[in-house]
């Protein structure tokens, strides 16, 4: 696993906050339009369904609560860098403790209106450097809410992309935060300056040992859009698929990246 020596940039707290709350906003609103017929649709996370999906959102949403409800750990040693590469470890307790809260809450309007309740409390009673221990190490509360943002956006892509015509709308500062953060995953994974990555409007990473770049066009150069990029790091597309849909722009011999993603899973 990459080691984050030190966070790749900052968050603003208070926009982050904002985000999370709007992006779990526009989820609750959209769960509240299905049909049981599409809440049983499958979803391109293997055996889940639309309703496993949609219980497993809330589930990363109350990681904030279950934390924050244990006394905070004596010093923090993991930064959001480090989160990005702790996922995969968790996945098997991650799929058994979404099926037990899929059983617990049939009620998904319920369920989450709960969790934005709850969740709301919590933020409103405690700081944003509040330490909490987390899959990844222990990290303030501000920095932990950045990782949530990828969980919201990453996971309201898959309902869109489960449900036909469901177009649920991605909050811009969520959608900022998580793109930046995967960028800066990546760049953590491959360090270097012999490529830049360009994911307009919200990222550019420089990635990719070899010789750096210093002036001018850049010689290895990387270009997508924020959602094409979130799929790409998180494995729902492959490189080759993008390129063939022209969803990105390579050129370079060093731009081909297909070997350094996906970045989580």
């Amino acid at each position: 696993m990459p080691t984050a020596k030190k966070r790749a940039r900052t968050y603003d707290p208070a926009r982050t906050r904002t985000a999370v709350l709007a992006q779990f906003g526009n989820v609750r609103k959209a769960v509240g339009t299905l049909t049981p017929e599409q809440l049983a649709l499958p979803t391109r996370l293997g055996a889940w369904t639309v309703r496993e999906l949609i219980a497993h959102i809330g589930m990363a949403i109350t990681a904030i609560h279950r934390s924050l409800d244990r006394p905070p750990p004596p010093a923090q040693n993991a930064v959001i860098l480090d989160w990005p590469f702790a996922t995969a470890a968790n996945s098997l307790a991650i799929a058994d403790f979404t099926r037990t809260l899929t059983e617990r809450h049939p009620d998904l309007d319920t369920y989450l209106a709960d969790i934005e309740q709850t969740l709301t409390e919590h933020l409103d009673t405690n700081p944003g450097t509040r330490l909490l221990e987390t899959n990844a190490g222990a990290m303030p509360l501000a920095d932990y809410l950045v990782t949530r943002t990828v969980e919201l956006v990453v996971h309201t892509d898959d309902l869109n992309a489960a449900v036909p015509g469901l177009d649920i709308p991605y909050d811009r500062q969520a959608l900022a935060a998580c793109t930046r953060l995967l960028a800066d995953a990546l760049a953590t994974k491959a360090p270097g300056g012999s490529t830049e990555v360009r994911i307009p409007p919200y990222a550019v990473v420089q990635c990719v040992e070899g010789p750096r770049h210093t002036r001018g066009t850049p010689p290895n150069v990387v270009e997508t859009d924020p959602l094409t990029w979130l799929r790409l790091a998180t494995g729902r597309t492959s490189w080759q698929d993008a390129v063939e849909e022209a969803k990105i722009t390579a050129s370079g011999e060093r731009s081909d990246l297909r070997g350094l993603l996906p970045i989580m899973s």
